[in-house]
């Protein structure tokens, strides 16, 4: 039986097996800081192999960088001992939602659902904050004392994760800024389907910076464009141009896998192939222009009929060009034969396409009308600032989206992208699915340093909750509005489609500091902490863990059973089956085997007696040979 890991995937371990698959030569082997060796790369040799002429030093070379980078690429790969516990009580129907909605620190989040849900999301849109001065950023930095951290901000989540405010007048506010979505970004684009797409929604503060971030982690040849989206119709006579205009920048996975996503092609209609032209479909283009060029006739080689450019046009191919077209099949005389010469433009040759803006790409709401959308689902008035409109979402949905894909937002706010893919899925019945992260802000300690505006958010906020009898926690508000706006869609459209969400809520690891470090304990305090899972965490709490490191989607069915009086999860039918129970006994095992599950996992400490852990391999050897066995 392989022990779990139960923590994050190791970034750099994880690019170092990839050079090491392409460049043997390059790896080499050191000692880390408690002594054990370990690979590593060889930068001298690996400079080698990648250029004949290294670039060193101060040379001169284009470049974007800014203080404290190479620490954000480093915090980006570094692993956590961290988990995503559920929460039922704060659910909606939990055990049958495919819906998520996580509270914490989005990076840590991020980690956590990078190896199962690689490659499975088909769209992300963030609102990030936007650096005007006054936003409040996540600080990652956790090396400061108590009394440095209090004196920062004041500011912590549930998870002791802290907010800080960073004002203009921080000598590094743009460095502050750059080191939070760095890295969020970086573990963000793995989550994309090879067709997948992330829209990013920022004001001019740090557009040109986020520009060159995501061109530097997505590539700039996958650069899809900017939206320009009007918030509003008052600028408050800020600046020369009053700025009412944010923007969405937009950017693939892989820009040729996501061409013809969203605005359709306008004359793909007209392709055919009725000669059955191995070629495929096709379609006729003029074989003339009004621009200066070639002009003779064309000889129809069935009729002999000559035929010359309409007057004041030329031919758009010169005469050897023409008669080689004619050969190929790629100029006939019109689908009868005897007709003006046409070009044949096959479909699949095409490297461009029209496409058609639909009539509401500049009807995206605005600030005022996410304000009404929330004033119409509480009763109260701007409980958020500058919330996104539910039209703009659903938008951006609609264009990306097909019935079965994952939309995920880790910056949610109030949460208008459940909002937005609840009503595209109404609309047509379908089954996207939405990944939620929000970081639970203390509105309470918001309250204390909020400037005029900001403060009567934070009363609003304050208002709402305590007539709902919920914590002053900003990510109480956005479960309350999500429980509205599915009441309110389903009431209007009377369609069943799935409403609910489950609550998961970001926290440390299931596992006693003995589970990863057991060098650091000697023989006498060993025997003082045989159990290895904290004693206020559940069995589900273990379960979940335990489906993010083998690759199970933290929407799986789960269904709970009972062998002699032990609890059994089957998690996504028979992918995964686990018992944390104590006194597992040899029939339990057996009983497990006989599902013939992917994986089994149970506790190193669940055994009955020495019998059990004997015989378990050799029961799953005889049941389900291909089961692979884990344990905590």
């Amino acid at each position: 039986m392989d022990k779990l890991r139960m923590q994050t995937l190791d970034g750099v371990q994880d690019n170092i097996d990839k050079i090491a698959a392409l460049f043997p030569n390059c790896i080499t082997e050191r000692k880390d800081a408690e002594g054990k060796v370990t690979l590593a790369i060889d930068f001298d040799k690996l400079r080698q192999e990648l250029s004949s002429e290294i670039v060193e030093g101060r040379e001169e070379r284009y470049q974007f960088t800014w203080p404290d980078k190479r620490k954000a690429i480093l915090l980006a790969n570094s692993p956590i001992n961290a988990t995503l516990r559920p929460c039922r009580e704060e659910s909606v129907d939990f055990d049958n939602t495919q819906n998520l909605y996580i509270e914490g620190d989005n990076l840590d989040v991020l980690k956590c659902l990078k190896e199962t849900y690689l490659g499975k999301v088909k769209m992300i849109y963030i609102d990030p904050p936007y650096n005007t001065g006054n936003d409040f950023v996540y600080e990652d930095d956790f090396a400061e004392s108590t009394s440095e951290y209090l004196a920062n901000s004041g500011q912590y989540d549930e998870q002791g994760n802290r907010l800080v405010k960073n004002l203009d007048s921080n000598g590094r506010f743009h460095t502050d800024w750059l080191n939070m979505i760095y890295p969020r970004l970086k573990i963000a684009k793995d989550f994309l389907t090879k067709d997948g797409v992330i829209f990013i929604s920022i004001d001019d503060n740090e557009i040109r910076n986020m520009r060159n971030v995501c061109d530097e982690i997505f590539g700039l040849k996958n650069f899809g464009g900017t939206i320009i989206w009007k918030k509003k119709t008052n600028g408050n006579n800020v600046g020369i141009i009053p700025p009412v205009h944010d923007y969405i920048l937009v950017y693939a996975k892989n820009i040729e896998s996501v061409y013809d996503i969203g605005f359709k092609n306008t004359d793909i209609s007209s392709y055919c192939n009725p000669d059955n032209d191995p070629r495929g479909l096709w379609t006729t283009m003029d074989l003339s222009a009004n621009h200066k060029g070639p002009y003779f006739g064309i000889t129809n080689p069935a009729t002999g009929e000559v035929f010359y450019p309409s007057d004041g046009r030329y031919w758009v191919f010169n005469e050897k060009e023409v008669l080689r077209r004619i050969k190929e099949g790629r100029i006939i005389f019109g689908k009868s034969g005897n007709s003006r010469p046409v070009q044949k433009v096959f479909l699949l040759e095409r490297g461009f396409s029209k496409r058609k803006v639909e009539s509401w790409w500049d009807k995206h709401g605005m600030n005022e009308d996410a304000t009404a959308e929330l004033k119409e689902l509480f009763g109260v008035t701007k409980v958020f600032s500058h919330p996104k409109p539910v039209e703009l979402i659903y938008n951006l949905c609609s264009i990306i989206l097909e019935k079965d894909d994952i939309m995920f937002d880790f910056f949610s706010g109030s949460a208008t992208s459940a909002h937005a893919v609840l009503k595209l899925n109404a609309e047509d019945k379908g089954n996207r699915k939405y990944i939620l992260v929000q970081l639970p802000e203390d509105i309470d300690e918001n309250l204390k340093v909020a400037d005029t505006t900001v403060k009567t958010y934070a009363e609003n906020s304050i208002f709402l909750l305590d007539s709902i009898k919920r914590p002053h926690v900003i990510t109480e508000i956005a479960k309350e509005r999500i429980k509205k706006a599915a009441e309110k869609i389903k009431k209007e459209t009377d369609t069943s489609i799935d409403y609910g969400f489950r609550v998961l809520k970001l926290d440390s690891s299931n596992m006693k500091d003995i589970y990863y470090s057991p060098a650091e304990y000697n023989q006498q305090t060993l025997f003082t902490k045989t159990e290895s899972v904290k004693p206020d965490r559940t069995s589900e709490d273990l379960l979940f863990q335990v489906m993010l490191e083998l690759g199970a989607t933290l929407d799986s069915k789960i269904e709970r059973m009972e062998i002699e009086g032990k609890t059994i999860y089957n998690v996504a039918n028979n992918y995964l089956v686990a018992c944390f129970d104590d006194e597992i006994n040899d029939n339990v095992v057996t009983a497990i085997a006989k599902m013939q599950p992917q994986y089994a996992v149970l506790r190193d400490s669940s055994m009955a007696d020495d019998s059990t852990a004997t015989n378990f391999e050799q029961i799953f050897k005889t049941y389900s040979p291909n089961t692979v066995t884990k344990v905590l």
